[in-house]
């Protein structure tokens, strides 16, 4: 039986701190931009510099704290971070607007969350002449009350809201469309103007963004990397890949790195493959990681039916001949759920820090970068 390998991108072939900066950016705008909330305390604009962007990073995600916070829990899209990280600002903003507006703004949290919505809070807190101050440091003391893991962390939202404001809610979760926006959004920012309308299908509602796409940064030399990715196929492996990054953000800079041309077209299996298949299947909604689904249907291939992916089973011989290789807690918990082997590379947001969490759950090999993977005897 043939072996095959799949890929995570994101902390294997290419570093995710432009992921983590665009994250932090989208919470910033929303929070503090005219089209948005205007929260007063800092002045937005659409193409900050990069000492700015260092800044606003620092804050937004506490020195980083909240973002390992949040993949400490199994979650692995940018867009749950973001939606995680601003609908928590906006339930403490109701909550502050509550003791003014009462029944009248609590209830905002009730129904769809979407731009007119996010006007009328802007308009109450001008109305009420109050100041907003985000407190960015507790949202890792607030999820840390309860266990919520993966996609209860979204979910963790509605209790949330109900203990600071006393409203009863099911509105937050990935099929709301504050998490549409929350995606949207950060797709401005990651693509900018220019590639925008083949990504959500319109221009940029904040125009001037320029996007991260071509300033991603390969982990391992791409030159050194194609000549090992190559030596795996002579040797026989088949190789795909399973990310959180939609398609265009995927085959762009693999291309530019000239290492696309190593996978096979059908084994790639991406964010937008995944909301295609939750479309397909809302109730098996959220299909992302820790979600095996991306790397079941890369290890099928794409000729077979979402359906087929869904409901599939690897025999024991099967497990024994796939790997997964990725940088996160998300990766290893899917490959768990598959049963089959897994690598951890150390190059993501823990880098070497992480290796104790590997050890601990026993991950089959643990690798400072991808490049390792050359040597594998399996």
């Amino acid at each position: 039986m043939e072996k095959t390998i799949l890929f995570d991108v994101d902390g294997v072939f290419l570093s995710e701190e432009r992921y983590f900066d665009a994250s932090a950016l989208t919470v910033w705008e929303l929070l503090h931009s005219d089209n948005y909330l205007g929260v007063s305390g800092d002045t937005f604009e659409a193409a900050p510099l990069e000492p700015k962007i260092r800044e606003v990073r620092t804050r937004v995600f506490s020195n980083d704290d909240v973002l390992n916070f949040i993949k400490s829990r199994g979650i692995n899209s940018n867009w749950d971070m973001v939606f995680l990280a601003f609908s928590y600002q906006l339930i403490r903003l109701v909550e502050q607007l509550k003791k003014a507006k009462g029944d009248q703004v609590a209830s905002i949290l009730q129904n769809q969350i979407n731009r007119n919505e996010i006007a009328d809070l802007k308009s109450w807190l001008i109305e009420e002449k109050q100041n907003f101050v985000p407190d960015y440091a507790s949202f890792v003391s607030d999820f840390s009350k309860g266990n919520a893991v993966k996609g209860e962390m979204l979910s963790y939202l509605n209790q949330i809201a109900l203990e600071k404001c006393g409203v009863k809610t099911e509105m937050f979760s990935r099929n709301s469309e504050l998490w549409v926006l929350c995606q949207q959004t950060f797709q401005e920012w990651y693509l900018g103007d220019g590639l925008i309308v083949d990504s959500i299908g319109r221009v940029s509602f904040q125009p001037g963004k320029k996007g991260f796409l071509s300033d991603e940064i390969a982990i391992v030399p791409p030159s050194k990397m194609r000549v090992i990715l190559q030596g795996l196929k002579d040797r026989g492996y088949r190789l795909g890949i399973g990310t959180g990054r939609p398609s265009i953000e995927t085959y762009v800079p693999l291309e530019e790195l000239g290492l696309l041309e190593f996978f096979e077209p059908n084994r790639i299996v991406t964010a937008s493959h995944v909301l295609d298949a939750e479309n397909e299947f809302p109730e098996k909604a959220p299909l992302s990681k820790p979600h095996p689904y991306c790397y079941l249907h890369g290890y099928l291939t794409r000729e077979q039916s979402v359906a087929e992916a869904l409901s599939y089973t690897l025999t024991e011989e099967e497990k024994k001949h796939l790997l997964i290789v990725g940088d996160s807690l998300a990766d290893l918990l899917a490959a768990r759920s598959i049963g089959c082997q897994f690598a951890a590379t150390l190059t993501g947001l823990s880098g070497e820090e992480a290796r104790e969490k590997f050890v601990q759950e026993k991950a089959e090999f643990i690798w400072k970068d991808v490049s390792e993977v050359a040597s594998l005897t399996w």
